[in-house]
């Protein structure tokens, strides 16, 4: 395995669109209660309607266009061809950024945010915020292909390799969902390196109805969240932590059994109402279901789950690198500043009024924003 940086394109063999295209026609459908919504999953009239528009009028090559777009490589670090986006700005003293993404995502999620910042001036910002942006995909997702034994720790040290071999000593990262958890790591095992970090997770800050504060509405909100969490929202991660290789013979063999289990979580993790289109982009989302299908990373991505399950609710170890938290209100949890404080060096805590899981997605203007405010201290 090469250590070098090689470049890379996507480039999907046009049997695996016709493949697809194949199966989506063959979809076996099942039953549904017609009149409950979204509240037993994934309603069958919305589901067979996104499917159509999938199979007829989605452009997967137009999508693939896009994201060439951008500047990929690969690289072979700890025995594993690792994807990346690396999109240098032209400005000569921006801050190297690395973002990463989460569960059930993708380096869709940071699309609309690479320009912004790589090139501020063009977007109506100043040239002084301009970042390099390097935007990996976590091994066992995507274009980084399948995964076995990997860890967010893991991801973290590589991603260390990774902003070492671009030759940045010095840099920021962001991240969300598992990405959140793998930037909280590097904050860990690389502080000599890294600046600071901006996450929209901590996993560990959260408060149950017992040590909540009454007279705290923020909170008390965050108490029902977790409870919503843990009763309605969280089977889809005790099954990935539990038994993710017996789901994986299901979303690997059927396109719409994959493009239910994402969409589902866009529902319900985003500031939507009727469905997820109306917090995302379509077309996006599709592209971020693609990404999985195509790599058949599903058994693989849920891995992270079973690997970090032993270790769930239980404080990250200390880290004195300044750490800002951006909480979007319709996440699937929120942190409470109070709980992070305890083995964080928070230096910056922004609640904002709307957005959800997918913040880059769903807000781009509102992370751009942040991250500027977040890093404009931290640079040299």
């Amino acid at each position: 395995m090469s250590t070098e940086i090689i470049p890379f394109q996507i480039d999907v063999p046009q049997e695996q669109l016709d493949d697809l295209n194949r199966r989506l026609d063959a979809t076996r459908w099942t039953d549904a209660d017609p009149e409950a919504g979204w509240a037993q999953g994934i309603p069958l009239d919305y589901t067979r309607e996104l499917a159509d528009y999938w199979r007829h009028t989605y452009d997967w090559r137009a999508q693939e266009a896009r994201l060439n777009s951008f500047p990929q490589f690969r690289t072979g670090i700890d025995g594993h061809d690792v994807h990346f986006l690396h999109v240098r700005s032209s400005e000569p003293d921006a801050m190297p950024l690395v973002l990463t993404h989460g569960w059930p995502g993708s380096i869709v999620e940071f699309l609309e945010v690479i320009g912004p910042l790589t090139d501020p001036v063009a977007h109506g910002g100043n040239a002084q915020d301009a970042f390099h942006v390097v935007v990996p995909t976590i091994p066992g997702y995507g274009f980084s292909g399948p995964a076995v034994g990997w860890s967010t720790a893991r991801a973290a040290r590589a991603w260390a390799e990774l902003m070492r071999r671009l030759g940045y000593d010095r840099y920021a990262a962001h991240g969300e969902d598992t990405g959140a958890a793998i930037s909280r790591q590097l904050a860990v095992i690389d502080a000599e390196h890294l600046v600071a970090v901006h996450l929209t997770m901590i996993a560990s800050a959260t408060v149950t109805a017992e040590t909540a504060d009454p007279d705290n509405p923020a909170e008390q909100r965050a108490v029902e969240l977790a409870r919503r969490a843990q009763y309605e929202l969280g089977a889809y991660a005790m099954l990935q932590a539990s038994r993710p290789q017996t789901l994986s013979y299901a979303l690997a063999d059927s396109p719409v059994g994959q493009l239910a289990w994402i969409v589902e979580r866009f529902k319900d993790w985003t500031d939507s109402t009727d469905a997820p289109e109306d917090a995302v982009d379509r077309d996006a989302m599709l592209t971020n279901v693609m990404i999985y299908w195509l790599n058949a990373t599903a058994g693989s991505s849920a891995r992270y789950y079973y690997e970090g399950a032993a270790t769930w609710g239980m404080p990250e170890p200390q880290t004195d690198v300044p750490v800002a938290v951006a909480v979007m209100p319709h996440d699937l949890g929120i942190p409470v500043r109070r709980v992070a404080e305890r083995n964080h060096n928070i230096v910056r805590w922004t609640e904002f009024e709307r957005g959800g899981h997918f913040a880059a997605m769903e807000e781009p203007d509102l992370v751009i924003d942040d991250l500027r405010a977040t890093f404009r201290a931290y640079r040299t």
